[in-house]
């Protein structure tokens, strides 16, 4: 019989050197104190504890803690599974494979995601609940796309839900959308809420990945960009819209947009108008070989996005953009550790500390736009402070003077902490 309820664990991380998301400069000599899932104290005196206490000491001296970090821009199933998979394979193994690749996520130090399309809300619900390990979710169920458009995986000769056919198998498993039409745009985007969406993914251009569309295409009109933003709106969220080219993010930002996922096309002005603006500029420092395609088509399309990484990312230093840090790796499972290096790969475009920024504080910033729809309102994020959750990393090296050792978690990182919880301990 019990008790009562059980007194919070307490984890004592003495003696780092400690970078806490938003200063400029780390301080030495730190000891940081967890209760439950929380930080509760941070402090340049020695905290009191011992074993004796109920309380796990960790020795940090010497080595670097910093807060977890964060992918804006992740699709956990896209990621875990092959377009093959998608096709074919058993619904059950597509759910195996990406609650796999949450663990190992997790593992690669990322304790926080927001998942850009796919069925993660029953994922998120089960590692929220502890019965499997894995990052914080915030997913945007299935991302919404007109037909022929970036997130249609329909076949060509498919007919149209629109004129009677089906919908594609994406769109069985929860991973895509199709809707054409105000009244359809509306449904789909509530129905995304409905099944926990905490944002909402529309696609408003092509992509590499996409079948049908080139990159300079427009899709979806201003009145139905409208109604999806209206829509999330009233549900105290907000819209982020897969899109390249100025055209379609000018179209996106009258609408009422408030994240651009990608970007990469985009001219100066454009850049620029993000700034004055407000909104989010989600990016991806892609490279030509973080995604390989077969198809001639889509290769050049990829070569065409990644080309434009350098320039747009010095247009939104230069006008000040609130950008955050994403990968965008899909459907090629043996590319998922490229995150990592991605990760490292923000320190060609801005300092080690803006980069440590945006890969904790920042993104946690443009989590937040999710309001109410945020469970994890009970701490804060991305930040070492009393109070925030208690999601850090050890690292043995000091990732402000070298930033590729980011670049491999399973040796430099030798504890990491999610939720108060101990999931790797090398030391």
């Amino acid at each position: 019989m019990s008790n009562g309820p059980e007194a919070p664990s307490r984890i004592i991380i003495r003696n780092v050197r400690l970078f806490d998301g938003v200063s400029d400069a780390p301080r030495d000599n730190v000891d940081v104190l967890i209760e439950g899932e929380h930080v509760v104290a941070v402090s340049t005196s020695a905290l009191a504890g011992g074993a004796s206490e109920g309380v796990t000491e960790i020795d940090g001296t010497g080595k670097f803690l910093m807060p977890g970090l964060s992918d804006a821009h992740v699709h956990l199933m896209g990621n875990a599974n092959s377009m093959l998979d998608f096709v074919q394979g058993p619904t059950g193994t597509l759910y195996g494979n990406t609650i796999a690749e949450a663990k190992r996520m997790l593992m690669r130090g990322f304790t926080t995601v927001r998942d850009m399309g796919g069925d993660l809300a029953p994922i998120k619900a089960l590692i929220d609940r502890g019965t499997f390990e894995g990052p914080r979710i915030f997913p945007s169920q299935a991302m919404i796309s007109q037909t022929s458009g970036h997130a249609d995986f329909s076949f060509v000769y498919d007919v149209p839900e629109e004129f009677g056919g089906k919908p594609s198998r994406t769109e069985d498993i929860h991973f895509t959308r199709v809707a054409d039409g105000v009244p359809r745009v509306l449904a789909a985007v509530r129905e995304q809420l409905r099944q926990g969406a905490t944002q909402i993914k529309l696609t408003l251009g092509g992509g590499a990945t996409s079948m049908y569309d080139p990159l300079n295409t427009l899709q979806y009109t201003p009145d139905e960009i409208a109604a999806a933003v209206q829509a999330a709106g009233d549900y105290g969220t907000y819209v982020a819209t897969h899109v390249y080219t100025s055209a379609g993010i000018a179209r996106a930002v009258a609408a009422g947009v408030k994240s651009i996922e990608h970007g990469h096309l985009a001219d100066e002005a454009t850049v620029a108008l993000l700034a004055e603006k407000g909104v989010w500029l989600s990016m991806q420092p892609f490279a030509e070989d973080d995604h390989h395609f077969p198809d001639p088509l889509r290769a050049a399309k990829n070569a065409q996005i990644a080309r434009g990484t350098d320039q747009v990312y010095a247009w939104a230093k230069k006008h000040g953009v609130k950008t955050a840090w994403g990968t965008d790796l899909l459907l090629e499972p043996q590319s998922a550790p490229r995150q990592s290096v991605m990760a490292a790969r923000l320190g060609d475009h801005y300092t080690n500390v803006e980069a440590l920024k945006m890969l904790t504080s920042g993104n946690a910033e443009l989590f937040e736009l999710a309001g109410e729809r945020n469970s994890y309102r009970a701490g804060k994020l991305g930040v070492i402070a009393e109070g925030a959750w208690a999601d850090m990393i050890l690292v043995d090296g000091d990732p402000l003077a070298d930033l590729s050792l980011i670049a491999d978690p399973d040796t430099n990182f030798t504890v990491i902490i999610k939720d108060g919880a101990i999931v790797k301990n090398t030391l």
